[in-house]
């Protein structure tokens, strides 16, 4: 069985090592690549390749909005993410998306072979350092993977939800009935928690973790 690959990350010169690498590899066929999640939500519903190698820090439309995206619009095609986010958060985040395997940038190009055939396959595949997290996780009685940014309460965890949606502080305070007071000083909280210093890299930082989407 030949894999047909999509290749998607946001830095040219890593994608075409990228590209370079995976056409080398025995049974594999790179049928396309993307630089944003908009371009590989396209290109994964017009290819309809195996699989879509997806990186999570993209422009525009993130790697985890991109990922369930295309779980949703193409369902047979299964979604690997390979990224430098090592933390639970985007590992969780990427599962709750719908993606079918998890690896670090790093694993050599055998590890990426056998995840590519196990995900192509239906099977689930993790880096081993994030499946021992993952198994560690589960063994330890959660039936469900843990709310995103722990250090929060749940009340700045929906403020930034919204926030991640794109509401102004006047509209969130409408929707959660606060005074506009305290939903600011509910995202300076946030802020200062996360160690962001705008709005911006909140809402880069919640969509990361698969808040504001839906």
């Amino acid at each position: 069985m030949t894999v047909r690959v999509l290749v998607v990350d946001d830095h040219p010169l890593y994608r075409d090592g990228l590209v370079t690498a995976l056409a080398s590899l025995t049974g594999v066929e790179v049928v396309g690549e993307a630089g944003d999640g908009a371009a590989a939500v396209e290109r994964a519903v017009e290819l309809a390749p195996d699989v879509v190698v997806m990186d999570l820090n993209l422009p525009g439309l993130n790697g985890i909005e991109a990922t369930r995206a295309i779980v949703a619009r193409a369902p047979e095609t299964a979604v690997l993410v390979l990224t430098m986010l090592e933390g639970e958060e985007p590992v969780f985040a990427a599962m709750r998306a719908g993606a079918r395997g998890y690896l670090l940038k790093g694993a050599d190009r055998r590890e990426i072979a056998r995840a590519l055939e196990t995900v192509a396959h239906g099977e689930v595949v993790f880096s081993a350092g994030i499946a021992a997290r993952v198994l560690a996780w589960f063994a330890g009685g959660s039936t469900r993977p843990p709310a995103p940014f722990p250090g929060l309460t749940d009340r700045e965890r929906e403020v930034l939800d919204l926030v991640a949606h794109g509401l102004t502080n006047p509209a969130i305070a409408q929707r959660l009935s606060l005074s506009e007071k305290t939903v600011r000083n509910h995202v300076s909280n946030v802020f200062g928690k996360l160690h962001v210093t705008d709005r911006g890299e909140a809402v880069a930082r919640a969509r990361d973790a698969g808040l504001g989407a839906g």
